[in-house]
């Protein structure tokens, strides 16, 4: 048995704690100043993290290599099976053209490129996170946006950005629901303070876009439609999260979003011939003025809401329970950990839920989306093995990072690191936002950031008096903000826009508002937890 140790480096929580930053350091700097491909830092910093855990920390070679090996099995299971089979209903609508039809579906809403931001990235994108998550909304969004002549660097930058607001309730809740397991606080409560803070985000989103896209007079000529999109973006999501559901409150949000949009008569306003020549700087494909039949059209917004319909009915209470009768829980192998309170850490036991998870609902989805586009078994098969070499370095990636994470969760290096912000005493509603966005800024994941410091948040808080539930929801809130850096996030969309190797590039024009953001949302938290705010939590 390896009992995790807070301060294993000389008896001090500091040093320990900074030891315990080497690998998240080390994949960092690989990236933002190396400029090294994704993959190979998250290698290397996953080998930093294990000589972390076995020379300092203590643990095990074999138990080191236990907890890597379930960090891997995570992320291909369920992470990437998501964003595999939601990509693959993607290429299949590529193949037969389909996916066409829906960007020139799209464009016809408006021939503005600050306001098509709008509709594709934050409400479409926001549809595809509720429903997949995991890197799908970035990379579709991305295509979609260069198709219409985006820049592709503006392009990444902006499907990246925008993929903020609706991650805490993404893949169908799962972020949220996650941190309700591990912190044992009702899911309910969870929810709705999530839901009373990503909303305030949702409202200065949208406008951030708008800048992205065509600087201060972007923001000058298109704030009001931006603000109405955020606007009832926001007030859905509230709602959703704190009286509906919070596994639906990304796809009302969605819906809600856009339609307030379209309704707008300024956002379907055409644009100045001066404002596309500006913006749109990349290469305009030629076809956006074909008028498509009804019939295809309808076939092209079909997948997607089939993949609606197939969530929705996965919600419904027997159908649930069905679903998660197919779920398999055993023993870890070479796997026995403690924590520092001598009480076994949940990775000793595995779960895996082979038909409830999102990807395996978004293969049936799949399946259905094939027999209504026209593309038979054969070709589908081979699509779907497309999709897993076209994303084999993001696969290498993201099992990479997820191993680290796990190395660094089960040998303590994690908890350390959160002891020691916890430390912060008065400053630690500031901070907590803070530990969110780091973990999902290395692991990719808001689901695995609240796996990894959802449960330290709560003890910080009940030792230090300030509410459980406020530092739980702004450990999920803050992370949302990391996602944009996350190494696979940045392979994701650097490989949907022809930009593979260039995520360090990438990394460093997305950073300032990611840290930016940041820094409102640990105002919000900060203001929540006194009088100022304090009247918004339930």
């Amino acid at each position: 048995m390896f009992i995790q140790d807070l301060e294993p480096v000389a008896d001090s929580l500091a040093l320990s704690a900074l030891v315990a930053t080497l690998p998240l350091v080390t994949v960092l700097v690989l990236l933002g100043a190396v400029r090294m491909r994704a993959h190979r830092a998250g290698l290397t910093g996953l080998a930093v993290a294990a000589a972390v855990a076995w020379l300092a920390y203590g643990m095990p070679v074999v138990q080191t290599a236990s907890a890597a090996a379930q960090g891997v099995l995570f992320g291909l299971f369920p992470i990437m099976w998501i964003v595999v089979n939601a990509l693959w209903v993607y290429r299949m609508t590529v193949r037969t053209q389909h996916f066409d039809i829906l960007r020139r579906s799209f464009g016809r809403l408006s021939d503005d490129p600050r306001i098509q931001a709008l509709v594709i990235a934050f409400c479409f994108g926001a549809l595809l996170e509720a429903l997949a998550g995991f890197g799908a909304p970035v990379a579709i969004s991305a295509v979609m946006l260069v198709a219409l002549g985006f820049e592709p660097v503006k392009a990444a930058v902006v499907a990246l950005v925008a993929n903020t607001a609706p991650v805490a309730f993404g893949a169908m809740g799962t972020p949220v629901v996650t941190l309700a397991q591990v912190t044992g606080l009702p899911l309910d409560s969870v929810a709705s303070v999530v839901g009373r803070q990503t909303p305030l985000l949702a409202l200065v989103v949208p406008l951030v876009l708008v800048f992205l896209v065509d600087g201060r007079r972007g923001l000058r000529e298109t704030w009001v439609p931006a603000l109405v999109c955020g606007a009832a973006f926001a007030a859905a999501q509230f709602a959703a999260s704190n009286y509906v559901s919070a596994q639906l409150a990304d796809i009302g949000a969605a819906l809600a979003g856009a339609a307030a949009l379209m309704a707008l008569p300024g956002a379907r306003r055409p644009a100045a011939e001066p404002v596309r020549a500006a913006v749109l700087t990349g290469v305009r494909s030629e076809d956006l003025d074909i008028e498509d039949p009804r019939r295809e059209v309808v076939r092209a917004y079909a997948p997607y809401g089939l993949i609606v319909a197939v969530f929705s009915l996965a919600q419904i209470p027997p159908v649930k329970d069905f679903l998660a009768g197919a779920t398999q829980v055993f023993d870890w192998p070479l796997l026995d950990v403690e924590g520092p309170d001598g009480e076994p850490v949940g990775a000793n036991v595995f779960t895996l839920p082979l038909v409830s998870t999102g990807g395996t609902l978004v293969l049936l989805a799949g399946v259905g989306t094939a027999a209504m586009i026209g593309v038979r078994p054969r070709p589908a098969v081979r699509e779907w093995l497309g999709t897993v070499y076209e994303l084999r370095f993001a696969i290498l990636t993201v099992t990479s990072v997820l191993a680290l994470a796990y190395v660094m969760n089960l040998s303590g290096q994690a908890a350390v690191i959160g002891h020691y912000v916890a430390a912060a005493g008065a400053g630690l509603a500031f901070l907590s936002p803070v530990l969110g966005w780091f973990g999902v800024a290395v692991s990719g994941s808001d689901t695995s950031a609240n796996a990894l410091f959802g449960a330290l948040q709560v003890t910080a808080a009940r030792q230090s008096g300030l509410s459980p539930d406020l530092l739980a929801a702004a450990n999920s809130s803050g992370g949302v903000l990391g996602k944009m850096i996350s190494p696979q996030n940045l392979t994701i969309a650097c490989a949907a826009v022809g930009l593979a190797g260039k995520e360090g590039d990438l990394l460093r024009k997305v950073l300032p508002w990611s840290i930016g953001l940041l820094l409102v949302m640990c105002l919000i938290v900060v203001l929540q937890s006194t009088a100022v705010l304090g009247w918004m939590l339930p």
